[in-house]
């Protein structure tokens, strides 16, 4: 893409409304603008981050075998009243009636949906497991809608859904969706952390929020340092492996790491003093098994192995796609801009042209585009007349993790200049040297998951 045809309204000064680093960084990179309260249209390139969020989120489940779908953001209140939750869930429930007096409501979540999905169309349990998700724009009328994205009251979520014959085959779902959800944040250069949490009004007695940590975060964690030490890396898990899977979640969950609803002083003063840590963090997804206390009251049940109808077993999870988004500005950042980690970057290389006008610098930056183009990749080209110093500000603001800059000087050496956005450190090679390098760094990130 070239700068001079995009629209990316910059920012230089920070917005008085913007309290946290990811929400002033948002507004003053052009990725968001404020529509009313908590709700927000996505700029270009705040659409294109959370689309390559939104791809992998896709991807890791695909890969675990999950199968997605697509339900409605207005939902109907009677089943709502089914399962008991329609004067439960609190005035956070946008409640609305159509044009026939109908009571709807603009879904905060899905479970009574996808549980009148399954029972109008499940009816063996030779058809279990599964597991079903969508991503779909969400709405919670937050009291005090605040901090950009990281809590507004429209967002978009990951919600997937399993159904499952047994108490054990639910609990290994839930197992599944801990793996692929450790491998969907490393993917975005996160150390998300699995943590024992309270379940809400979702409902059920075995739930994992996964949090970022970060000095903005809204819940007070306490946890064992070792577990900061644990990756998963690019290990191979067999999802139907109930073994493999119990192992990831033995291995990422037996170490000490409860939000506050959860904490226990007494357990936490066992760990020995120089590994206990309290900070703050960012949820940005959690996972829940709640066996029948959708299914029962509504009526989900399959016909068992001995004929007789019975309840299935369920669970939940979600992932913020949207609060992802600030999430990582929180965890990568500096005091000039966004780093962007690779996996998630709006592009993937910045073409900066100190010279624009000039025949050399033009043909070589046009050069440059085109080769990283055939690789596959996406440039964004700094093409307008703005000086040099502006040039690199726009560049470190919208937080590109690599730049190559084109200027008369170098040219005349046969060398550009390859820069790292999150080093600062920065090599002189061939324009050919450095489409090469950067096609290189990138070569991991273009290859699907599935």
């Amino acid at each position: 893409m070239r700068l001079s045809r995009y629209f990316l309204p910059v920012l230089k000064e920070t917005p008085a409304e913007a309290q946290i680093v990811s929400h002033r960084y948002m507004l003053r990179a052009g990725m968001i603008k404020q529509a009313s309260a908590g709700i927000y249209s996505w700029l270009p390139l705040g659409f294109k981050v959370l689309r390559k969020i939104e791809n992998i989120v896709h991807e890791e489940q695909v890969r675990a075998g999950h199968i997605p779908m697509l339900m409605p953001t207005l939902q109907s209140a009677d089943l709502w009243r089914e399962s008991g939750r329609y004067d439960d869930y609190g005035q956070e429930m946008l409640r609305v009636t159509d044009r026939h007096g109908r009571d709807m409501l603009y879904g905060p979540t899905n479970e009574e949906l996808i549980t009148d999905i399954f029972r109008s169309h499940v009816s063996s349990y030779r058809d279990l497991p599964l597991t079903l998700y969508h991503i779909q724009w969400k709405f919670r009328d937050e009291i005090r809608p605040r901090f950009g994205v990281m809590r507004g009251r429209e967002f978009l979520m990951k919600d997937g859904y399993n159904f499952d014959l047994t108490k054990e085959d639910a609990l290994h779902a839930y197992n599944r969706h801990l793996v692929s959800y450790l491998r969907t944040y490393e993917r975005m250069g996160l150390q998300a952390i699995p943590m024992r949490a309270d379940s809400g009004p979702i409902g059920g007695d075995d739930t994992h929020e996964f949090l970022v940590l970060a000095d903005t975060g809204e819940s007070e964690v306490f946890y064992d340092s070792q577990i900061t030490e644990l990756k998963f890396g690019d290990r191979e898990i067999d999802y139907d492996s109930r073994e493999q899977c119990q192992a990831v979640l033995e291995e990422f969950t037996s170490r000490y790491a409860r939000t506050d609803e959860t904490h226990d002083e007494a357990v936490f003063n066992q760990i020995p003093e120089g590994r206990r840590r309290v900070a703050r963090g960012i949820e940005v997804g959690q996972i829940f098994y709640f066996g029948t206390k959708y299914s029962e009251p509504m009526g989900a049940t399959v016909q068992g192995p001995d004929g007789k109808a019975v309840p299935v077993h369920m669970g939940s999870h979600g992932i913020g796609v949207s609060r992802l988004v600030g999430a990582i500005i929180e965890a990568s950042h500096d005091d000039r801009g966004i780093i962007w980690p690779e996996g998630v970057t709006p592009f993937h290389v910045g073409i900066v042209n100190l010279k624009s006008g000039d025949a050399e610098a033009d043909a070589a930056c046009e050069s440059l585009y085109a080769a990283l183009e055939a690789k596959g990749l996406e440039p964004l080209y700094d093409d307008t007349d703005e000086r040099a110093g502006g040039k690199f500000a726009t560049m470190d603001l919208i937080g590109l993790p690599w730049r190559i800059t084109v200027g008369p000087r170098g040219l005349k050496n046969g060398v550009v200049e390859l820069t790292s956005r999150r080093t600062g450190e920065s090599e002189e090679m061939s324009p050919e040297a450095a489409v090469e390098r950067v096609a290189q760094i990138y070569a991991p990130h273009m290859v699907r998951g599935i």
